[in-house]
C-alpha cells in the first residue's frame, strides 16, 4: 500500500470514515503519522467546543463571583475551589463512575424517558468534564480580570451616562478581556494538552475510534517502539499549538488596537505546575 492510499483509508477512521480494520503488520512512518493524526481530530474536538461554551460559562461564574449577592457569590466560589482543588483525571473517574450509575434505559422527566447511555461515551461525558474544568480555570482568570478594570474607565462610562447592560458590554467586558488575554491564552494551550487525558479516562473509545494517543499506543504496543509514535504525537501537538497561538495572538491585538504604541506580541508562558 502506498502512502497516497494508507492517508485516503485512513486519515479520517477516527471518525468513522475509511478502513474500519486497523493495519496489523508491515506498520511504515506514513501509517503511524497519518493514523496518529486522524485521531487528532478527536483532540481537536474536546478542544474547540470545550473552550467554547467554558468561554461563556466563564464570564457568568465570574461575574457572580464578583457580584455582593452571597446567593450568587457563594457557589461561583465553591464551583471555582472544587474543580480547581481537584486532579484532572480524578473528575474524569469520578464523573465516569457518576455516569454510569444511570439508569440504562433512560430517565423518567414529565412522562418522557430521556436517554442516558450517551454521556458514557467519551466524546459527551469527557467533553462536559472538560467544559467544567476549563470554566473553573477561566472563571478565576476572568474574575482577576474583573477586579482589575481600571475605576477611570468605570468613572468615564458613568460619565457618558451608561448603565447596566450596556456598560459592562462596552466597557467592563472589553477590558476584562484585554486584561486577561494572555493568561487565557495560557489556559487554551493547557486545555488543548489536557486532552490527551481522555485516553487514560474510564470513558470508552467507540468502535477503535481514539485520539491521536490511542494510536500512538497502539503503534508503541505492537512495534514495541515508543520512540516513533509519541514524537509523531507531540510533533502533531506542538504545531497545534503555535497555530493557537497566532489565533488568540490575532485577538490579542485586535483587543489592543486602541492602545498607543504598537501592540507586543503575545508570547507562550507555559505553566510548569498546576
Amino acid at each position: 500500500m502506498t502512502c497516497a492510499e494508507t492517508i485516503t483509508n485512513y486519515a479520517l477512521r477516527s471518525i468513522g470514515i475509511g478502513e474500519r480494520l486497523l493495519p496489523r503488520t508491515d506498520f511504515d512512518l506514513c501509517q503511524q503519522i497519518t493514523l496518529i493524526g486522524s485521531g487528532l481530530i478527536w483532540n481537536l474536538y474536546f478542544a474547540s467546543l470545550a473552550l467554547f461554551f467554558g468561554f461563556f460559562f466563564a464570564t457568568g461564574i465570574a461575574m457572580a463571583k464578583a457580584s455582593g449577592n452571597a446567593f450568587l457569590r457563594r457557589p461561583a466560589d465553591a464551583f471555582i475551589f472544587l474543580f480547581r482543588g481537584s486532579p484532572l483525571f480524578i473528575q474524569f473517574f469520578l464523573a465516569y463512575e457518576a455516569l454510569v450509575l444511570l439508569p440504562r434505559a433512560g430517565i423518567d422527566v414529565f412522562g418522557m424517558t430521556v436517554a442516558t447511555s450517551w454521556l458514557t461515551k467519551a466524546w459527551a461525558g469527557a467533553l462536559i468534564v472538560l467544559i467544567l474544568n476549563t470554566t473553573a480555570y477561566s472563571a478565576q482568570i476572568f474574575h482577576g480580570a474583573l477586579m482589575s478594570v481600571p475605576k477611570g474607565d468605570l468613572e468615564a462610562a458613568d460619565a457618558y451616562g451608561l448603565a447596566g447592560w450596556t456598560k459592562f458590554r462596552r466597557v467592563v467586558w472589553p477590558t476584562m478581556l484585554r486584561l486577561a488575554w494572555p493568561s487565557y491564552t495560557n489556559e487554551a494551550i493547557f486545555l488543548f494538552h489536557a486532552t490527551t487525558l481522555v485516553f487514560f479516562s474510564g470513558f470508552p473509545a467507540f468502535q477503535q475510534r481514539g485520539d491521536s494517543l490511542y494510536y500512538a499506543t497502539y503503534f508503541a504496543d505492537k512495534t514495541f517502539n515508543p520512540f516513533v509514535a509519541y514524537p509523531i504525537v507531540a510533533g502533531y501537538f506542538v504545531l497545534f499549538t503555535l497555530i493557537l497561538i497566532g489565533l488568540f495572538g490575532m485577538v490579542n491585538r485586535r483587543l489592543n488596537q486602541h492602545l498607543p504604541g504598537a501592540v507586543k506580541r503575545l508570547k507562550y508562558r507555559p505553566q510548569l505546575v498546576r
